[in-house]
């Protein structure tokens, strides 16, 4: 059999069309065609490997594949090789020209300076054939995203197919980004649609390493903890480059041969000068020289303290640099997370003295911000923290961010560098702040903006009773469909360490409430690692609580993520600990939430009798309840058991029922969802023009 025969009977056999194909791996239509007709005889080795992704090919199959693609044509002429961008003899663009071009680098550091000779490592590591990784490793502050991000921005034009960027939280309290998550992201980033990302980790990096192959794109990966996390979501083949920091020396990266070593030390006394110099001016610096050479000292070449002192001296331009260094001087230590490894032993030093200049006000807050689990935090949640109005935390914010304790993070968001985040930790830790009245305004501000978000994405979904916020919280204000998607969005990497805050506080009515709030918008975008994380964590909070609706929800978000996961045992136990759960209680339309579970969770086990048995008797319990758009969730899910067992004309009056609930019901979302079994069932009664709207 040749390749394209072979290739024709696999496509087929997966149910994909050459169009569906085409989507999946990025190659066009005609390319496809081409290949299957053997008009193109000599497909690339990296077509191959996307082909073989895309059917899940193993074992022998796999083998047969490629042998099919490596074998000589039959009738013994020449092979005409697959067409390639660019033409030959002139210069390849490795990239197909509809494929898209990530360009995900944040900005860069204004003002970078210094730094030479590792820039030109990073030149001479990347070469003029770049392949494989290069890790930057060093202390914490020591400057290593700013370099990493700062080359990349000089070597874009090396890499014209794109640049991927993923910061991997290596070391947050809140948790690291899984790899999975990160490798999503990415596919995503290079448009193939959610529906055609697999499930597991194994199968992403095997599509995302297919996807790379003969392009040229760099990849970084910002602040790794370990090998485990970055070794996934290396390119595997020569054009492409990962640059990866570190404070780890990732041994086991470099010792495997996976990544080139570049240990970042501290800047040179020249370097910290001219670091000192562009953000003081050098009449600043010619004017005291021996307390230039002090700062420098006292900092001992870290980019982090250079950068607080420079501020402190900037803020208060008549202070002579002779009185910071007197204030360094009075105020020595070290953070204690560093003091083995850190070579700036003054770093606590440095960031007291710049603490102490704040105000009471500003100085409560920057405490009070190292209880917010996120990499970032918006001026609302902050607010909610020091129990303050949103225009106050705004003022006291711009403070912090002018005395560089914080930064900006765009979209009106601050951050905080690792290390200022362990030196507020100390101070609210040591402090007489009330902590868990602080930890209850930042639940209920991401509860009940969270809940109101929800809502806004799922107007049907059963409601909670909400106790009303505390005094002192700040809800955010959203109106819309998109404000709820963009809030999510910037809350992502926050919602599950507030979940666990929770739970770990004691406030575990909080704990399940957010995971609950936040359960759509993450099946909404595949993460499903992240629900069983957070669904496990809202099940115990609930159970501690003896609260049975936030343990069927649990139960029912966490049978949600397994069954994507393709983990259907786990999916199953879960859907009838939540079924069982609901027969002690006289809550109709939660006997109907669970028993709509169990239709989804048997159709996705190809068992449609079973599947329709559950799906209507969820319709007839949300029809009980008076539950109009449970009603419709309902029909809905029975047309689509109907059509899969060949009932297409009781499917197809079903859905379009469905579709005229949902359209006036103005769910936009599971009206599409009532559209897509519609067409299912008119194609399988053989009439595909009835499957649009009238």
């Amino acid at each position: 059999m040749s390749f394209g025969e072979l290739l024709r009977r696999h496509r087929r056999r997966a149910g994909l069309s050459q169009e569906n194909l085409s989507e999946r791996i990025g190659m066009s239509v005609t390319g496809i065609r081409n290949l299957e007709s053997g008009r193109t005889r000599t497909p690339r080795a990296s077509t191959v490997r996307m082909l073989a992704e895309a059917f899940a090919l193993a074992g022998h199959e796999r083998e047969a594949f490629f042998a099919a693609a490596a074998a000589p044509a039959r009738d013994g002429t020449r092979r005409e090789p697959e067409d390639r961008p660019g033409g030959r003899g002139g210069h390849r663009r490795t990239a197909a020209p509809d494929w898209p071009v990530p360009a995900q680098l944040p900005p860069g550091v204004p003002g970078f300076t210094g730094r030479a000779a590792a820039l030109r490592a990073l030149d001479d590591l990347c070469g003029p054939d770049p392949a494989g990784a290069v890790a930057v490793v060093g202390t914490a502050g020591v400057g290593k995203t700013a370099l990493a991000v700062h080359w990349a921005h000089a070597a874009r034009d090396r890499f014209p197919d794109g640049q991927l960027f993923a910061d991997l939280h290596g070391f947050d309290a809140a948790g690291t980004t899984p790899p999975e998550e990160v490798a999503r992201t990415f596919l995503e980033a290079l448009a193939v649609p959610a529906g055609r990302i697999p499930a597991d980790l194994a199968a992403r990096s095997g599509l995302l390493r297919s996807l790379l192959a003969d392009r040229r794109v760099l990849v970084v990966l910002d602040d790794a903890r370990d090998a485990d996390q970055v070794r996934p979501l290396l390119p595997g083949t020569p054009g492409c480059l990962a640059v990866v920091t570190s404070r780890r020396r990732l041994t086991g990266l470099v010792a495997t041969g996976d990544a080139r070593p570049l240990p970042l030390d501290v800047l040179a006394p020249a370097e910290a000068r001219d670091l000192l110099g562009g953000r003081l001016g050098g009449d600043r610096l010619a004017a005291e020289p021996a307390a230039v050479d002090a700062v420098v000292a006292r900092c001992a070449g870290l980019p982090l303290a250079l950068t607080v002192v420079a501020a402190r001296a900037a803020l208060h331009p008549g202070l002579p640099l002779a009185a910071i260094v007197d204030e360094l001087d009075a105020s020595r230590g070290g953070l204690d997370a560093f003091s083995d490894d850190d070579p700036a032993a003054d770093v606590r030093s440095v960031l007291s003295w710049s603490y102490r200049a704040l105000d009471d006000d500003a100085a409560r807050l920057f405490r009070l911000l190292a209880l917010h689990p996120g990499p970032d935090v918006a001026p609302a949640a902050a607010a909610s923290l020091a129990g303050i109005g949103a225009p106050a935390a705004r003022a006291i914010l711009g403070q912090l961010t002018d005395a560089h304790l914080l930064s900006r993070a765009g979209s009106g968001r601050y951050a905080a560098h690792d290390l200022l985040r362990a030196y507020a930790t100390e101070l609210v830790r040591d402090g007489d702040d009330d902590l868990r009245a602080a930890t209850g305004r930042l639940l209920d501000h991401y509860l009940h903006t969270g809940y109101a978000a929800a809502l806004l994405l799922t107007p049907g979904r059963e409601r909670l009773a909400l106790e009303p916020p505390a005094d002192g919280v700040t809800t955010t204000p959203l109106h819309s469909h998109d404000d709820a998607m963009a809030w999510f969005a910037a809350e992502e990497e926050t919602l599950p360490g507030l979940v666990t805050t929770a739970a770990a506080g004691g406030f575990d009515a909080q704990a399940w409430r957010l995971a609950y709030a936040a359960t759509y918008y993450f099946q909404r975008r595949g993460r499903w690692t992240t629900l069983v994380r957070t669904g496990t964590t809202a099940l115990a909070a609930a159970r501690r609580a003896g609260d049975v609706r936030g343990q069927v929800h649990a139960h029912s978000g966490l049978a949600h993520a397994f069954i994507w996961l393709q983990q259907l045992d786990e999916a199953r136990d879960h859907a009838k600990r939540a079924d069982a759960l609901c027969h002690g209680s006289d809550d109709v339309t939660l006997q109907a939430h669970t028993a709509l579970d169990l239709a989804f969770l048997f159709d996705k086990q190809g068992a449609h009798e079973d599947a329709l048995q559950y799906a209507r008797r969820a319709h007839a319990l949300f029809h009980v309840a008076r539950d109009r758009h449970g009603t419709a969730l309902g029909l809905n899910q029975v047309a689509w058991c109907q059509a899969q067992l060949g009932d297409f004309a009781a499917a197809a009056g079903a859905a379009r029922e469905a579709v005229a609930h949902f359209e006036e019901l103005r769910n936009v979302a599971a009206e599409a969802n009532a559209w897509d079994t519609l067409g299912y069932a008119e194609h399988g009664l053989g009439r595909p023009g009835r499957a649009g709207p009238s």
